[in-house]
């Protein structure tokens, strides 16, 4: 390029950015928080199998000690410990269900930003700035 025919770099806050410039900085952010939000969203989901699977095995073991304690010749109170596994069982539950507020948070927030990217596509590509990238094509 000649001197002088380099142009300033544009930036979302400098008033030459224009309503373009925003986008392109706009649809960047949008592609580098979708691939967070998705793998945000499958560690959630595998965190309520585990609580899911968690709270079962508290259920079993609850229900396995409280026929020990209805089978045993000597008096063993396992009542205090059947206590515990159930409070354990509801604060399981209750992280289960923070878990799963967040989770259709995110959908919703993946969702929005998928919706959002493809709009802003469709107006750079229907004002001839942006065209789709293809392999083949350098």
């Amino acid at each position: 390029p000649a001197c002088g025919s380099e142009q300033p770099a544009l930036t979302a806050g400098s008033p030459s950015a224009g309503p373009v410039g925003k986008d392109v900085i706009a649809e960047g952010l949008l592609d580098l928080l979708k691939p967070a939000i998705q793998q945000l969203d499958l560690h959630v989901h595998s965190v309520r199998e585990s609580q899911v699977e968690l709270r079962e095995h508290i259920d079993n073991l609850a229900t396995e000690l409280c026929r020990i304690n209805e089978h045993q010749k000597v008096a063993l109170d396992l009542d205090p410990y059947v206590k515990k596994l159930l409070n354990a069982r509801r604060r399981v539950v209750l992280v289960n269900n923070i878990l799963q507020n967040a989770q259709e948070r995110l959908r919703r927030l993946n969702h929005n930003v998928a919706k959002e990217t493809a709009r802003r596509k469709t107006m750079l590509e229907a004002s001839g700035v942006f065209t789709s990238r293809s392999p083949s094509k350098p």
